[in-house]
């Protein structure tokens, strides 16, 4: 296969950028290692790149005994990490405005000192504040500290300092259906819909962000884009890596709660809606919920067929022996839970129907990729005897999430020589190609929106609803059918390949195969 090399010319580039209000941003867990990792230096990012207001500051919460000062040291050995190659001009001044309190979260003397906090900073401020308050904390104290904000009055919007207030919600958002409703009732007690951001980071991820306007600002894709040209599409985000020290989260979860409710049709979503009225929030996302309820639900003899579990035994990474999961350290010697899982999911709608969408995701495969494949339907008469059309491959789009973020589409081409002398190439697209330096930090972008009010990219409470409805029955199914008689069982395979061989089952029973990634 040839690589046609790009050199991409940008006309018309029309970028819209805002700056949100003068606005405080909370962390509770700002002391851990999603803030350290992530979020201040995604705040820090947005700085540099005056996004930020001119009014503005951070203040941590946790239950680490630090003051402002060692706060502040610790904040910029994360922003030196994430940006060790580049010179940190403003780096100063940005940690002049980062603040701390310590307490427990279960403590009222906590939200006291952090109203006060709140109070002194707002004046100083000397204009109305939006507050952003995010939980980057255990899901297991998310209900206290909602409780707690609102007992202490914090969440009320349209006072004399305080214009807007929102909370963002890390996953996961529950464990199933019910807990996930007893978590967005607790929410609703203090807040409204409007207030509550509830954040997947992978739709900040640009390449995800482009689906929607590769298939709507183009109009040469919509008219294929059903079931008449596309023959099937693949959705794969795997990770070489294991469980990396989170086995206590890990026992809990499970890889189909970990990453198929959320990450995966989040993305599935968005492949498959139909083209919403406007760019508004809420009407995006009103196709993405009508998108979710048409999938076809699972009853027990397709999650027996349909669905695949696995785990990871020892194997080769990068030329290392590396442990089977149930040998890491904090895992029960006898986990049944799944760190793979593939899956064939059916859509009954109108543009979609006999369209099968094959998902897998799975920690310890061969390397990390995310992709989303769009394979289209062969052509249906050989003109180029004595090929037939099963010789000639089909057309292949691929969203490359991560790494090497970008686009590809893969055609058929006269090669030089003999008059018949046919070739697959693939027009590849990078945005390495175009952007000097690292793409922002998905974080970046669903900071800025939250701060801008703007809740396209986040989770609404009936989309939460819907995938957890899909799931849960699922996963009801396998925590009573442990031995998997009579659902799909745990199978195992080899840390460094692609997963259990079984899962190549779904595709060829339908004739196909997974595209080579």
């Amino acid at each position: 296969m040839e690589l046609i090399t790009n050199f991409i010319k940008i006309r018309g580039t029309f970028c819209i950028e805002e700056i949100p209000k003068p606005t405080g941003f909370i962390i509770f867990g700002a002391s851990g290692d999603l803030t350290a990792r992530k979020l201040i230096p995604s705040l820090f990012g947005l700085f540099e790149k005056n996004l930020l207001p001119s009014n503005f500051y951070i203040i941590g919460a946790a239950r680490s005994a630090l003051n402002d000062e060692s706060f502040r040291q610790k904040m910029l050995n994360s922003i030196i990490e994430k940006n060790k190659s580049d010179y940190i001009s403003n780096v100063k001044l940005f940690l002049e405005k980062c603040h701390y309190i310590s307490g427990d979260y279960d403590d009222p003397s906590l939200y006291k000192t952090l109203k006060q906090k709140l109070e002194a900073l707002d004046k100083k401020a000397k204009t109305k504040m939006s507050h952003v308050f995010y939980l980057a904390t255990p899901p297991t104290v998310y209900r206290k500290i909602i409780s707690h904000l609102g007992l202490a009055k914090l969440t009320k919007e349209n006072t004399k300092l305080v214009e807007n207030v929102r909370v963002v919600v890390e996953k996961p958002y529950g464990h199933d259906l019910q807990s996930a409703m007893e978590l967005d009732k607790t929410l609703k007690n203090v807040l409204n819909e409007r207030q509550i951001y509830r954040i997947d980071h992978y739709l900040g991820k640009e390449t995800v962000q482009n689906i929607l306007l590769f298939r709507f600002a183009n109009s040469i894709f919509e008219p294929i884009w059903n079931r008449n040209y596309i023959e099937d599409i693949q959705i794969t985000v795997a990770e070489s890596i294991g469980i990396e020290h989170r086995a206590g989260y890990y026992e809990k979860a499970g890889l189909l709660r970990d990453m198929f409710q959320n990450h995966m049709l989040q993305m599935l979503s968005l492949v498959a809606m139909e083209p919403p009225i406007s760019f508004d929030a809420d009407r995006v996302r009103d196709e993405k919920v009508k998108l979710l309820r048409a999938i076809r639900p699972f009853d027990r003899e397709m999650i027996k067929k349909d669905i695949i579990r696995a785990q990871y035994d020892r194997g080769i990474i990068n030329g290392r022996e590396v442990p089977a999961y149930r040998e890491e350290e904090g895992v029960k010697p006898d986990s049944n839970i799944e760190t793979f899982v593939a899956a064939k999911i059916m859509i009954d709608n109108w543009r979609w129907n006999g369209v099968p969408f094959y998902l897998r995701a799975g920690k310890r495969l061969a390397k990390k990729v995310s992709k989303i494949v769009i394979r289209f339907k062969r052509v249906p008469h050989s003109m180029f005897k004595p090929l037939t059309p099963d010789d000639l491959e089909p057309n292949v789009l691929m969203f490359h999430v991560q790494p090497d973020e970008g686009i590809s589409l893969r055609i058929l081409a006269k090669h030089p020589g003999p008059k018949l002398c046919m070739d697959s190439l693939e027009m590849d697209f990078q945005y390495s190609d175009i952007v000097k330096g690292e793409l922002p930090e998905a974080y970046e972008r669903l900071l800025l929106d939250c701060m801008l009010g703007d809740q396209t990219l986040f989770i609404r409470d009936d989309d939460m609803e819907v995938s957890w409805s899909l799931f849960t029955p699922i996963l009801k199914t396998w925590e009573k059918d442990l031995d998997g008689k009579e659902s799909s069982p745990l199978l195992f395979y080899p840390a460094g390949s692609w997963g259990p061989e079984k899962s190549e089952e779904i595709l060829k029973r339908d004739g196909r195969e997974w595209i080579k990634i």
